[in-house]
């Protein structure tokens, strides 16, 4: 994982306020050069994940400095309806987003007379459907082509090709009535055949509802609209969160507290900017162990169920194959006791072997 952060591509219908919120949220970027896969592209911004356990951690061991963990947001270019067959940017589009390893999909809950939404009307739901149909479009032409060139192998009664062949027939069924192909029940290998294809709708979604503060928001509305909306999450199992990309874009400037103070002054109480970012991380399924010392105290990103050897990787590519023992103390236990010389007087702090899962707020010494 050390050598790329994962990606987190920004999507949505033009004017629904993507490059505002994806401004918002890059203003945090970090300075890539501790951080030396990153690329400098205007579209790309590398973004700290907020974990208020470095500082305390820094505060503990004294440290230099904090390196947290981080994603990547893409700003995608703006979608239109026709993009699958090349309407717009569309196929540069459709290959950009096929990079990234999530899609946040920006969707606009709020009516402003100012600002004429694309499609003439403000109605979220058909939004979801108009991008989704385009990806869903973009998918099925990959699996149409892929059920012909394997035409021969399955002739042939090739084993793996009659498994592919199978799971893209159930895919062309979904795809069909208009669902995702994330949606499809699939057991590990049929992912691990799938896996070259590169489906857009395999991808975890999170959706951004957009609001205006000062606008009329259809959840403050209580409109049906978004009883709507809320239903088609629940019943499809999705993941959303409400920002105020207008206001998290006026508070990008502000730290802490008095952010706090201005977001309430603005008439913000939603997740922000802060929780969108989380919520980014958990859906990439990813977890944070910490390393800290008078040196630096910093954040490592792991698939969530990495065994010790797996996250050690994290920090050095050779730590997998040397890899003898771990010391382990929850970060809760290590702040409570004060330091790493009392944490083993109290027996909090363990020696766990290659077996040991590591779990998010682990601090880690890892013996090599």
């Amino acid at each position: 994982m050390s050598h790329s952060a994962l990606s987190i591509g920004i999507v949505g219908l033009p004017n629904v306020g993507k490059s505002t919120l994806f401004n918002a949220i890059t203003k945090k970027s970090v300075p890539a050069d501790n951080y030396p896969f990153c690329t400098i592209d205007p579209s790309v911004g590398i973004v700290p994940v907020p974990d208020e356990r470095l500082d305390v951690l820094a505060k503990l061991s004294l440290s230099k400095k904090i390196i947290p963990g981080v994603i990547e947001f893409v700003d995608i270019a703006g979608l239109v309806k026709g993009a699958a067959e090349g309407q717009g940017l569309g196929n540069q589009f459709l290959s950009h987003i096929r990079e990234t390893d999530a899609i946040a999909e920006v969707v606009r809950i709020y009516e402003n007379s100012d600002l004429i939404h694309v499609e003439g009307t403000v109605d979220p739901l058909r939004d979801i459907e108009i991008i989704n149909m385009e990806l869903i479009l973009a998918d099925m032409s990959t699996v149409e082509k892929r059920i012909q060139t394997i035409g021969r192998d399955v002739k042939r009664g090739d084993k793996d090709a009659l498994k592919l062949e199978a799971i893209l027939q159930k895919l062309k069924i979904a795809f069909d009535a208009g669902q995702l192909a994330n949606s499809v029940h699939m057991d590990e290998e049929e992912k691990g055949l799938l896996k070259e294809l590169h489906l857009i709708t395999m991808k975890p979604i999170l959706y951004v509802l957009n609001k205006q503060s000062g606008g009329k928001s259809l959840d403050e509305m209580n409109d049906e609209r978004f009883k709507k909306l809320i239903s088609f999450f629940n019943d499809n199992n999705q993941k959303y969160v409400i920002v105020d990309a207008k206001i998290e874009d006026e508070l990008k400037e502000f730290e802490g507290v008095e952010k706090e103070e201005m977001r309430r002054e603005l008439g913000a109480h939603d997740n922000g900017v802060d929780g969108l970012i989380k919520a980014g991380y958990e859906l990439l399924g990813l977890e944070t162990f910490l390393t800290t010392g008078p040196e630096e105290t910093r954040a490592w990103t792991i698939k969530k169920g990495s065994t010790a050897p797996v996250a050690g990787q994290a920090i050095h590519t050779d730590f997998k194959d040397k890899f003898i023992r771990a010391e382990v103390v929850a970060y809760e236990d290590l702040v409570k006791v004060g330091t790493f010389a009392e944490a083993k007087n109290k027996g909090v702090l363990r020696t766990e072997g290659k077996e040991y899962i590591v779990k998010d707020g682990d601090v880690i010494e890892f013996k090599i």
